[in-house]
């Protein structure tokens, strides 16, 4: 399973549909190939100061991606997803050695090169989201596209560069 982890300083993105890209936090990032996200607070000021921290804030598994005009990325919904908001689980707790690489070694994302022990805690995290719904965005058993109408489009913030 390819799962796609980042750090995030702050709330918002994705928002309350699900919609990963609402503020184009992330840019291209977010057109990689994954089968999985994992959003996680990062440890400096600002992710302190918006109360997500050192945990893992949301989880996405199964993306429906849709290209949108003036964004750096598609926007992305899910078939599964868990938001935490700021009541996350500890990220060291449930991969000290993934958390260990991010912090440590200041790493924004990681999709690639993680170490079998890395990916296994990655995956384990991906596990807490599996029989979650969908994205509240995503429009289910529809002929229309996955993301027909469901992500509120928004400019980039001026936090999301």
């Amino acid at each position: 399973m390819r799962v796609l982890v980042y750090k995030r300083t702050h709330n918002g993105d994705p928002d309350a549909s699900g919609c990963f890209g609402v503020h184009d936090c992330m840019g291209i990032v977010r057109d990689r190939e994954y089968d999985a996200v994992v959003g996680v607070g990062g440890i400096g000021s600002e992710a302190v100061s918006n109360g997500i921290d050192g945990q893992v804030n949301w989880i996405g598994i199964g993306p429906h991606k849709r290209e949108v005009e003036d964004k750096r990325g598609s926007e992305v919904l899910f078939e599964h997803f868990l938001n935490f908001g700021t009541d996350g689980p500890d990220f060291r707790e449930l991969a000290p050695l993934l958390a260990a690489r991010m912090y440590g070694d200041n790493v924004r994302s990681i999709l690639d090169g993680m170490s079998d022990a890395e990916q296994e805690e990655a995956e384990g995290i991906v596990a807490l989201a599996e029989g979650e719904p969908p994205s509240p965005g995503l429009v289910a058993d529809s002929d229309e596209p996955p993301l027909a109408g469901s992500c509120r489009t928004r400019g980039r913030t001026r936090r999301c560069t």
